[in-house]
This record gives C-alpha cells, structure tokens and sequence, in this order.
C-alpha cells in the first residue's frame, strides 16, 4: 500500500468513551485488525454538538409526518443540530474512502434504526441516523457499513473492497483524469464486476465505449455504476463463473490433471465446501508459472491486503 485508506468512523467504536453511560463500543475488527492500514477520523455527533458526557439518551421520535430525536420525554430536540452537524462534516470529509457507524444509534445508524410512537408504545424499525443520513446523502458513492453488520464475513471482505476501490478511484482523479486512464481502471476491474455483477460490466463496457459522451460525464456514470454493482454481494455461483473464466487462460498450459484439479476445487467451492481462498491460491499459482499480464492486473485477484484474511471464511 502507498498510501493509508482514510475512513471516518464512529468514535465510540474506536474506543472513545463518548456513549451516552461513558463506555465505548470498541470494535475489534476496526481497531485491532485493520487499523494497520487505517487513519481513521473519528465523530461523535452528540458530543460535538455540545451534549455532556455522560448524558440523557436521547431516541428517534416519530411527530406527525417528521422524526425528531430528543429524549424519550419529547424534551431536549436535538434534530436539527445533529443534522447540521452531519452536513458540516460530510463537506468536510469529502476525502474519505469509507465510513464506518454505530448500529441502531439514533445519530449515527445507517439504517433499521428504531423510531418510537410519540406515545412511548410502540416502534418500527426504519429509521436512519440523523447525522449518518447527512453523511451518505452528500456522499453517495462513498462505501458506508456499521459495525455489528462488519461481523459477517462476506459483507466485511465486500466493504474492504469497495474502500479500496474507491481510494484507488480517487487517486485517479486526482492524478488528472483521461479516457486512457478511464479505460485502464476499468480493465483492472473486469472479474470483480462479473463477480458482483455481469450485466453492469457489460452496461459499464458498452458506456465507455460511447466516443460521443463528454470524459467527465462518462467518469461520473462509470464510477457510480461500479459502486453499486460492487455493493451487490458477490454469491459463490459468480465467484465459481469468474474463476472458471480465469482458468480458460491456462488452458493451453496445463496437464489433464492439473486442469481436473483446478475444475474440483471450483466445483467444492461453489458446492460450499471450500473457502473461496483454496481455487484462488491455485489460481495464482498458475499465474506466476504461466504469466499473463491482464490477469495477474486484476483487481479481483488481490483486492485487499492477504494479511487481513477476508476470504478464509466463506
């Protein structure tokens, strides 16, 4: 890695005691696993907006048509602030390459955030965090995950990925964009959109292929093709099509054993007996016998530190 990803994360999931009753809500994944390639901007919105800690707690309330969030009295609204706050950051933080929040937190949810009745009887489940909601508005490509849902191991890998990718974009506009470079990036991304997505690949192909359409409008569109598709969880029967596609490139090369070898650990993959490291390992194995420059660029192949371990587990 050149350059450390920078990710605006939840202060309280950092270790900062910042939480309503002044615990934190430490995340092991984010503090202890991939803080090694990590500077991290922590916020805490209900402390920046001036609320002490420790503090009331405060929930989303559903009045008439609006959601306020305020104390479970109706007291103390802090809806507005915490909004404002939210709009400050995300013009502030428009560097970021992902963004990690507090689950359910009435501030910082991304979703599935309760919303009471006025009443106090009764809730739904379909709110979304005041400030967080600021955050994703102004930034829509930018890879957004809570903590709790950073547990399963396919979102984690999915959310890892699409931080680098997004970073690796950045860094494209930033080093001054071209159609050249435009077609490039692309390129590297070929299997990991038929991973997540064939038909935005072939959607995304066919868009760049349009000479008509200005460069900027074109990169616009590209890269929010590639952020969606990329948020589609990749399932074991697109990853088993796009290693069977990359086995086609050693198909001049390889024994009858080692082609039948290969075929197994992709069939035991997709049959969901094997992680999707196993057929990846013997994959590259290949490669470094057999090189082949426009595979050994893909991105698919290492899109994220080996050192993390995101695909030993499904």
């Amino acid at each position: 890695m050149a350059k450390k990803l920078l990710i605006g994360i939840s202060a309280c999931l950092v270790g900062q005691k910042v939480r309503f009753d002044s615990s934190s809500k430490t995340s092991h994944f984010c503090v202890n696993e991939f803080s090694d390639y990590v500077e991290y901007k922590s916020f805490c919105p209900e402390v920046a907006i001036g609320l002490p800690v420790p503090r009331a707690t405060i929930r989303q309330i559903r009045d008439g048509d609006m959601i306020k969030v305020s104390r479970p009295d109706g007291t103390g609204d802090v809806t507005e602030a915490l909004s404002a706050y939210g709009k400050k950051v995300a013009q502030l933080t428009k560097n970021l390459s992902g963004y990690i929040f507090c689950a359910k937190s009435p501030s910082c949810g991304m979703e599935r955030v309760k919303v009471y009745r006025a009443d106090g009887k009764g809730s739904t489940s379909d709110g979304i965090g005041a400030f967080a909601k600021e955050i994703m508005e102004a930034n829509p490509l930018l890879p957004c995950e809570e903590n709790g849902r950073l547990n399963d191991a396919v979102i984690r890998e999915n959310f890892v990925a699409r931080v680098f990718t997004y970073q690796a974009w950045q860094q494209l506009i930033e080093s001054g964009l071209t159609k050249h470079k435009l077609t490039t990036f692309h390129a590297k991304y070929k299997y990991t959109l038929m991973s997540h997505n064939l038909i935005a690949y072939k959607q995304l192909g066919r868009l760049l292929a349009d000479t008509d359409m200005p460069l900027q409008v074109q990169a616009d569109t590209y890269i929010a093709g590639l952020m969606a598709a990329m948020k589609c969880k990749a399932t074991r029967k697109n990853h088993a099509n796009t290693l069977q596609h990359m086995q086609g490139y050693f198909s001049k090369h390889l024994s009858a054993a080692e082609k039948q070898e290969l075929m197994a650990q992709i069939h035991d993959y997709r049959r969901g007996l094997l992680p999707l490291i196993a057929p990846l390992t013997l994959i590259k194995h290949y490669l470094m016998a057999f090189p082949k420059q426009y595979l050994a660029q893909q991105f698919y192949l290492n899109p994220h530190p080996a050192e993390l371990k995101l695909r030993y587990s499904f």
